[in-house]
């Protein structure tokens, strides 16, 4: 497998990753593709790795702050 680290990935090859990884975007659930999307842009942009944003929305889900996130939906889009 290769790795999907940033210093090792395109920007083009990073959405690609997202995309796969996300699967069909446009019927993914209702209203969550945007917030998907945009969780991770930070990755694609190649600013932040994936753990770092999978650590940061796990730790947010666990302490309770997806329900004061009103709004957003699946993370990040509002």
């Amino acid at each position: 497998m290769k790795s999907i680290l940033i210093a090792d990935t395109t920007r083009e090859e990073r959405e690609q990753i997202v995309a796969e990884s996300i699967g069909n975007i446009d019927g993914l659930c209702d209203g969550c593709s945007p917030g998907l999307i945009n969780m991770y842009q930070d990755y694609i942009e190649g600013r932040r790795e994936l753990r770092e944003i999978n650590m940061e929305f796990r730790a947010r889900y666990t302490r309770g702050g997806m329900e004061s996130d009103k709004g957003r939906a699946c993370g990040g889009g509002e």
